[in-house]
Formats: structure tokens, C-alpha cells, sequence
């Protein structure tokens, strides 16, 4: 036993030598190496998949965000960086498949949408470019399907529909879109679109009470046909009706340190994932019931390595999986749960 406390006493001591030789000295080995650690402070269902990507040097920039086509099995990356491809897509189990870089300036947010007769990827463009201030919907192999904005020129029209730094969007089965628009920019507003693109309710304004935003930065809509919005300049997550688009609650007593960045909820919708950027830390939050939306209870958490900055995230539909985009690492990390406590979707 008491070799046992020696060599974890040695090993946390060289660990803690490689995290400050990579902070201070800049090796991109150690840093991606401390990057990769998961530190827990309360016990949470999950543990990370190291294995996942099979290949992590297809990562060239920093990743911004990720999207799960639970249908095809696909995870879809979207990263900057000058002259790299911009799109990234593997397979859930992590092998590379392609890579493209058509008419995507600075990527945000990203969205699949997928049914069994179209396969769809949605990407928020936050580019000063040519192609920026648009939300772009593409096939699974980049072809360029649908352009919502005008490329180039940021707005705030609504006839012609005009974004500035839009930052995500969700598409429900029936195929309305919820957009979440501006990432910093001249708007903060919750935009309902029907499939055809026509506006079917909209909340618009700066401020601090309710249906008012800064920077509204993700969104999900949930089972009981409620949508959530990650306010994250007010600290807070807002919910409205998906129908009418009702304002019907705001969680805020979780996000005293940092507002949340990224929502999406699990495929039983027990629990609500919650990235916050600035602290590297996710929250599993317990879903409030139908017709009340209380206050935020958080079960867990999984607190990443310094700056390893998790912006936005998405939930495997199949398997439950969290994948978290790091645009501190430069990287995606893949959390399973753990089949004793999620049976119906542990991996």
C-alpha cells in the first residue's frame, strides 16, 4: 500500500511538471497532451473516449463547432484557419472520411439535418468575407444547397432576412428553423423560420428582462416543445414555446461565474449538456418537467484543463455521446456515457 501512495504521488507530480512545461515552454505535444485531460469535481456519468479521433492530425485550426447526423453516423467539424479545409467529417467511431472548404469564410455554429431522403448540413458564417453573415445549408458532400443572408454584408433587415454574426441554429423534424443571431454583433434575436423560410415569430432586443438578449450564442428545442436559448452576455438560458413562441422561463441561478455557450439536451431529455466557455467546464443540468421551468439544478460537472475553451457541443441522437468543440486545444473530444446509469442510450 504504501508503494501504491508513492508512485501516485510520483505520477501527479510529473503530470503536474508536463502541464506547466507546456504552459510555459510551448510544446505543441504537452500542450495537446494536458489539453486531454478530464478533471472531475462531482461525480457525473461520463468518461472521456480517448481514443477518439482515430487520426487527430486532421485538426489544422480551431474548432469551433460540431454536429452529429445520428442517422448516417457522421460527426461534422467546422474549424478556422487560413488555408485549411474549413469542414471536416468522420464517423462516430472516429475514422476520417473527407474534408471540404467551399464557400465557408469564418464558421460558427453547425447544424445536421437529416432524414431518410436528404442528408443536410447547416453552417453559421460569421466571416467579414465574401461569404460571411449568411447561414448556408450544404449536402453531406459540401455542395452548396441553400444561402439564407446576404454573403458578405451584415444587416438587420427582415425582408430580405439579414444576419450579422449569426452563431447557431437548430432545424426540428418538421423542418422550422430556430436561429440564434448575432454572435457580438448589431442584433440579438430568436428568429423562427418554416421550412420554406418564411419568418413565423421573432424575438428581437437588447436587454436584460425577459425574451430580451446579449449575445444569444446557441439553441435547442427539446421533446415538450419548448426552445432554449443560452443568453450568454446575461448569464442565463431563456425558454420559450415552440409554437407561439411564448416566453416561458429563464435559468440564471447556475451561471453566476459565466454565462453558457453551447445547449443541447440528451436523447431521453433527463438532462440538459451545458457548455461554459471561459471556466472549460460542462454542466449536466436535470431537465425541468412540462409546464414548469424552475430553477437551473446541476447534477455534474466535467472540468476541462485550462483554457481548453469549450464552445459549442452536440449530442449523439444514438448514442447519447457529448462531442465538445475546443477552440482552446484546436480540437473535438468525445464523452460516452456510462451504461449503468443511461442503459437506454450508453454506447
Amino acid at each position: 500500500m504504501a508503494r501504491f501512495w508513492v508512485c501516485l504521488a510520483g505520477a501527479g507530480f510529473f503530470l503536474a511538471l508536463l502541464v506547466l512545461h507546456s504552459r510555459f515552454c510551448g510544446s505543441p505535444v504537452l500542450r495537446k497532451f494536458a489539453f486531454q485531460i478530464s478533471w472531475r469535481t462531482k461525480e457525473i456519468p461520463y468518461r472521456l473516449d480517448v481514443g477518439w479521433p482515430k487520426h487527430s492530425e486532421y485538426f489544422t485550426g480551431a474548432t469551433f463547432c460540431v454536429a452529429i447526423d445520428s442517422l448516417s453516423g457522421l460527426v461534422y467539424i467546422a474549424q478556422r484557419g487560413d488555408n485549411i479545409p474549413k469542414v471536416l467529417v468522420f464517423t462516430e467511431d472516429g475514422y476520417f472520411l473527407r474534408s471540404w472548404n467551399y464557400t465557408v469564410d469564418t464558421p460558427h455554429g453547425i447544424f445536421a439535418a437529416s432524414t431518410l431522403h436528404e442528408q443536410s448540413v447547416w453552417i453559421t458564417d460569421v466571416g467579414s468575407g465574401s461569404y460571411g453573415h449568411t447561414i448556408k445549408k450544404y449536402n453531406s458532400f459540401g455542395d452548396l444547397v441553400q444561402v439564407l443572408g446576404t454573403p458578405g454584408k451584415k444587416g438587420t433587415g427582415l425582408n430580405p432576412l439579414q444576419f450579422d454574426n449569426p452563431a447557431e441554429l437548430y432545424v426540428d423534424d418538421t423542418g422550422d428553423i430556430y436561429i440564434v443571431d448575432g454572435d457580438g454583433g448589431l442584433n440579438n434575436r430568436l428568429i423562427k423560420l418554416s421550412q420554406d423560410f418564411m419568418m413565423l415569430w421573432l424575438h428581437g432586443e437588447r436587454g436584460t428582462g425577459p425574451a430580451k438578449f446579449n449575445i444569444p450564442h446557441s439553441v435547442t428545442v427539446d421533446s415538450s416543445g419548448r426552445v432554449w436559448v443560452a443568453d450568454r452576455g446575461n448569464k442565463r438560458i431563456q425558454v420559450f414555446d415552440k409554437d407561439t413562441g411564448e416566453w416561458l422561463g429563464a435559468w440564471n441561478n447556475c451561471f453566476t461565474e459565466e454565462g453558457p455557450s453551447s445547449v443541447r439536451f440528451t436523447p431521453d431529455g433527463k438532462y440538459v449538456i451545458v457548455a461554459q466557455l471561459n471556466l472549460s467546464r460542462l454542466l449536466l443540468v436535470a431537465a425541468p418537467p412540462v409546464g414548469s421551468i424552475g430553477n437551473c439544478s446541476v447534477i455534474g460537472t466535467i472540468q476541462l484543463a485550462d483554457q481548453v475553451l469549450p464552445h459549442l457541443l452536440d449530442v449523439s441522437g444514438k448514442t447519447g455521446a457529448i462531442y465538445v468543440a475546443e477552440i482552446g486545444a484546436k480540437q473535438v473530444q468525445k464523452y460516452v456515457p456510462m451504461n449503468s446509469y443511461f442503459p437506454s442510450f450508453g454506447s
